[in-house]
């Protein structure tokens, strides 16, 4: 095991995101990493919310800038991450680094059209810029291109050091500025495309997953996903799941889970049914799938709600009982040793005597 392996490393991302719609300062403290940023508004934002809402022509080149402040005695540097908007499987924004894999619709990366610095050093008690360049595609287009500027303290050698020695527990704060750029108001409709069901994990418990896309380049608001697996050729539901109330990014794929209820998972061919709604909108598709013997083993042995059924290992008993047996040996024979060097010593003082 590594030395920092009872050090975790979370990160709480802050969503600035459409939280409020005045202009403010953001203000962190310790844990934050003591610093604050503050949106400096171009003349073609849009509205007054505290990310960045950005009216755009093709090819237009522009740079934004975020106001960066050390309210603390010492240096600091700080990581700026740029991270095109995903969707979780809870049907949550993701605005900042993840995981998330894109989508195949995706056509302009917003990692692409914006650029900046990978850190930005701010003096002790002082401001610093961080800018933003913006590239638009040339090509014009309806629609947005969206994501996230994830703002976060880089830690010191002297911090890293005194934290892998304490072995304590450390929370990373990062603060994720939002960006939207649009070139026209021209209304997108929503359209969503089914990619395939398949078997997994959740929370390392058994799950059959549905994996879908929003296409457009726009918000998939208020969506509600109706979910049943059934076994093929059965109208006897096995597993279900609804949930209301989800959002998905502009081109975002998302892998939505139904868990099995801690049963454990059986090979064979399956059916899944999705129906899936947006407003006035509805999708609905029904495929069948399969989970293979190897696919379940590999779960259920991974599921932490299941008691593993074992059979008698008799290999790990042989050597329980062959290392009782040389440990009994070794034992007897120094015992035999030993009292028969106290035999010799006691021969020894006789003869003197």
């Amino acid at each position: 095991m590594k030395k920092c392996k009872h050090i975790i490393f979370s990160t709480l991302i802050i969503y600035i995101l459409g939280i409020t719609f005045y202009p403010q300062v953001t203000h962190a403290n310790d844990e934050t990493g003591n610093f604050n940023y503050k949106i400096v508004r171009p003349e073609n934002q849009s509205g007054y919310a505290n990310y960045f809402d950005l009216k755009m022509t093709p090819s237009q080149k522009q740079t934004v800038q975020i106001e960066l402040q050390n309210i603390s005695d010492k240096s600091i540097d700080i990581e700026i991450l740029l991270n095109s908007a995903k969707t979780n499987a809870n049907g949550v924004l993701e605005f900042g680094s993840s995981k998330l894999e894109k989508d195949a619709s995706l056509k302009y990366d917003f990692k692409d059209i914006v650029k900046g610095p990978e850190k930005v050093t701010i003096p002790p008690n002082e401001t610093a810029p961080l800018n933003l360049d913006i590239d638009m595609p040339a090509e014009s287009y309806d629609g947005i291109i969206t994501g996230g500027i994830q703002m976060q303290v880089i830690p010191s050698e002297e911090t890293k050091k005194r934290e892998e020695k304490e072995q304590q527990i450390v929370n990373r704060y990062a603060f994720v500025v939002g960006m939207v750029l649009r070139e026209t108001e021209t209304p997108v409709q929503p359209d969503v495309k089914f990619n395939k069901f398949y078997a997994g994990l959740t929370n390392y418990r058994n799950a059959v997953y549905v994996n879908f896309s929003n296409v457009e380049a726009e918000f998939l608001e208020n969506m509600s996903i109706d979910l049943q697996v059934t076994k093929k050729g059965s109208d006897e539901v096995l597993y279900d799941t609804t949930k209301t109330e989800m959002r998905m990014a502009p081109n975002s794929k998302i892998d939505f889970p139904v868990e099995m209820n801690g049963e454990r998972m059986e090979a064979g061919d399956y059916t899944g049914h999705i129906l899936v709604k947006s407003k006035d909108k509805k999708w609905e598709w029904t495929d069948d799938f399969t989970i293979t013997q190897k696919e379940a083993d590999k779960y259920n042995g991974q599921d932490v709600t299941l008691v593993q059924e074992r059979g008698i290992d008799w290999k790990i008993i042989a050597l329980i009982v062959g290392g009782i047996f040389i440990v009994s040996t070794i034992v007897f024979v120094v015992i035999r040793v030993m009292k028969k060097k106290q035999k010799v010593k006691k021969k020894k003082k006789k003869k003197k005597k």
